[in-house]
């Protein structure tokens, strides 16, 4: 049975996939006629006419009058406003959108690794100072900029840094630093997020009064490693007074123009595994005679995921999966050290804290009939990143008012990591994945380095980070 019902037969009550659909449709707003048709004149006496005399009703006051005036110039006046901004952000993204193209494609070719991203700081800085903004750079690399004025509404978050791996597209912006490729869409994340300072800028400058609220747009380092440079960002006081918090990424098996949505954990823990076994070593003559390293290293590489799957709750879905085995260079010498190094991976908070307690305790069990010394490196990478209901249903809004009611569909929980788990824990908020497959076109995998994304998902991630923004600001949840 599939964790995960086609979108388009599921219906889960309150589910904002399903409920949202819904909102603003004929039927919403019920069946009241509206003031000034027939049937409304003909079921509300006016003052003076003798249907209103009959019913003893008072008509309207001068004071009444005067007050509908005004709150009609009031609703006219804010929707004037509400038009300008719209229409300034629609404009800018227009304008700047070949820019935006080009300045992804200089990030994508110059790429940074983890807490390097010193280059791709100052181009965002100076990009966002040339739009009349004053970016803030946080301690080593990465950077906060604010747009508007008054309480902090919102915070949206970008990563900056890219991966340890060769480059493999064909594109004339392939990266042009050996060993190091943005194959995860961080330099799409970025630019989104540049370009709705731009466009928000704009906007709090063209409307009377400003956008009524403040953006916080947080351009992080370091989501590549583990616990992630979420930490370092929040230790220096960025979510601070931040109400919520929102992001996207990358998915190349979604098409460019919809997202993927769900409330609840939408990621897993993710945590790296490193064992290091040592003995005396010997000869594979003589093995009783030495502490057989190699044999104790295949029982742990073997036995440790399918033990932990019988200790632990299967629903917790634990998954330890082996990236490095090695020992030992000559087929007669039993070696002295031996080293296994995964990843262990689940679904919720509960299962990845008891993981951490049973694993030392099992590692020894397993490994100690053999006589070898363990050293065991757990070390706790990101708790899932549990998206929270009311701000899934503000983002999907903001989604299908700027992509149509069809841009959202309902997406698996992901057994990959993602540092914007640490936000959640001080804030509420949502990630969405984001759709970079061209429709028709070749499915590709993220951490791969043919990953190619289709580019009109630069313009499209700006304007979920702007519409999104916009949601929160006007109160329109």
């Amino acid at each position: 049975m599939s964790l995960n019902p086609d979108p388009s037969t599921a219906v889960r009550s309150g589910d904002p996939l399903t409920a949202e659909a819904t909102a603003g449709t004929p039927e919403s707003a019920g069946s009241a006629a509206p003031a000034g048709t027939p049937d409304a004149a003909s079921t509300t006496p006016v003052a003076g006419t003798p249907a209103a005399a009959d019913q003893g009703t008072p008509g309207p006051t001068a004071a009444d009058v005067g007050a509908a005036e005004t709150s009609g110039a009031t609703d006219a006046s804010a929707d004037t406003a509400a038009s300008v901004v719209a229409e300034t952000i629609t404009e800018t993204i227009a304008e700047i959108g070949p820019e935006l193209i080009d300045f992804r494609r200089d990030i994508h070719a110059h790429p940074e690794l983890s807490f390097q991203e010193f280059s791709t700081t100052d181009k965002i800085v100076a990009r966002l100072e040339a739009a009349g903004l004053s970016p803030v750079r946080l301690e080593g690399t990465g950077l906060i900029c604010d747009v508007g004025e008054g309480p902090i509404a919102l915070a949206l978050r970008a990563d900056i840094d890219a991966l340890p791996i060769d480059d493999l597209i064909a594109e004339d912006f392939a990266s042009t630093v050996p060993g190091v490729a943005h194959a995860c869409g961080h330099d799409v994340h970025l630019t989104g997020l540049l370009g709705a300072g731009i466009a928000l800028q704009r906007a709090h400058v063209a409307r009377p009064g400003g956008l009524g609220g403040r953006v916080r747009l947080i351009f992080q380092p370091g989501e590549e490693v583990t616990p992630g440079g979420a930490l370092r960002v929040i230790s220096q006081g960025v979510l601070d007074d931040v109400p919520e918090i929102y992001a996207i990424h990358c998915d190349p098996n979604v098409d460019v123009g919809r997202i993927g949505s769900r409330i609840g954990a939408i990621t897993a823990a993710g945590d790296t595994v490193l064992i290091r076994l040592t003995g005396h070593g010997g000869h594979t003559s003589r093995p009783h005679l030495t502490e057989d390293l190699v044999y104790a290293l295949g029982k742990l590489a073997t036995d440790l995921p399918s033990t932990l799957g019988r200790l632990i709750d299967p629903r917790h879905a634990i998954s330890l999966v082996w990236g490095e085995i090695s020992a030992g260079h000559a087929a007669n010498v039993v070696p002295s050290e031996g080293v296994l190094r995964g990843t262990l991976r689940c679904l919720d908070v509960d299962g990845w804290n008891q993981v951490a307690e049973v694993l030392p305790e099992l590692v020894e069990r397993i490994a100690g009939p053999y006589g070898v010394e363990v050293e065991l490196d757990h070390r706790r990478g990101v708790p899932p990143v549990v998206n929270t209901e009311d701000q899934v249903a503000l983002i999907e809004s903001a989604v299908r008012g700027e992509l149509g009611e069809h841009a959202v569909q309902l997406t698996p929980q992901s057994m990959g990591g993602e540092d914007f788990a640490w936000y959640l824990t001080h804030c509420p908020g949502a990630l969405v994945r984001m759709g970079t497959r061209t429709p028709g076109g070749t499915t590709y995998d993220i951490h791969q380095g043919d990953l190619l994304i289709d580019e009109a998902s630069v313009a499209i991630a700006t304007r979920i980070f702007t519409a999104t923004a916009l949601k929160v600001l006007d109160g329109t949840r």
